[in-house]
């Protein structure tokens, strides 16, 4: 199993650098608050809200600002707001693909800053159906390094949950399934003793366009202006770069 995600080793270096805590915070709470509406406020009845639950811990979201997400969203406690998850498409600058994932209690404002956000930056808001179509729903997990893990002990701990790919990654491994196999994946992982840093259904691009520094530096502005949003929970885009590219453009 081959192959490099480049789309996710600079979502790992962003969010590793990302200084808007308070605002990482709210978007990782009302992920929980939803989840926990969807299907239910017991973790181990949800895998959605177990993955959530996760992904805020990992990230020192307090443990009473989880648990009253989840009283919340399962009604257990008032408060919580009806969000609506909408996917938004549009182009960035040198025609790279920008998939939106939002999570609002109010549509007109989420697509008027999500335009104003593109429009600023050289980008622009597309028809539904204009972009998706470059991008595949995948589960992907994220295995930091560790010692004596290597990518053949990885596929092992897996291998019976039918994983897409294995792939090696800076500061540790990736791995991508179907979707419907998320959940089995993560449980081998644990059941073999292996950390892992996220676990989350994705957009993966299967078009990509490769970019120079002066365009991922565009591009890193685009995405930078949409995740300023309340309302946007997730940015994904099909350019590509060589990490010393994206090291370069990040000013590393």
């Amino acid at each position: 199993m081959s192959g490099h995600s480049k789309w996710a080793t600079t979502k790992h270096k962003k969010a590793a650098i990302d200084a808007k805590r308070g605002k990482l915070f709210a978007k990782l709470i009302k992920n929980i608050e939803v989840a926990a509406r969807t299907g239910g406020g017991d973790p181990a009845a949800n895998p959605t809200l177990y993955d959530a639950i996760q992904k805020a811990k990992k990230s020192s979201v307090p443990n009473e600002n989880i648990d009253r997400a989840v009283k919340r969203g399962s009604g257990a406690e008032g408060g919580g707001a009806d969000y609506q998850s909408v996917i938004y498409e549009g182009y960035g600058p040198g025609g790279v693909a920008v998939l939106v994932e939002a999570l609002t209690d109010n549509r007109n404002r989420a697509s008027s800053d999500i335009r104003l956000a593109l429009s600023r930056n050289g980008g622009s808001l597309a028809d539904p159906g204009s972009v998706s179509y470059m991008f595949s729903r995948k589960g992907v997990i994220a295995v930091p390094a560790a010692a004596g893990l290597d990518e053949d002990a990885v596929l092992d701990a897996v291998i019976e949950a039918d994983p897409e790919e294995v792939t090696v990654e800076e500061g540790g491994f990736e791995i991508v399934t179907a979707p419907e196999n998320l959940v089995a994946t993560r449980q081998a992982l644990q059941t073999a003793g292996i950390d892992y840093d996220s676990a989350e259904v994705a957009f993966v691009p299967s078009v990509e366009v490769e970019l120079g520094v002066e365009g991922v530096k565009k591009i890193l502005r685009v995405v930078d202006a949409l995740e300023d949003s309340d309302d946007v929970q997730n940015v994904y885009t099909n350019f590509t770069a060589p990490d010393s590219v994206i090291a370069q453009a990040m000013g590393d």
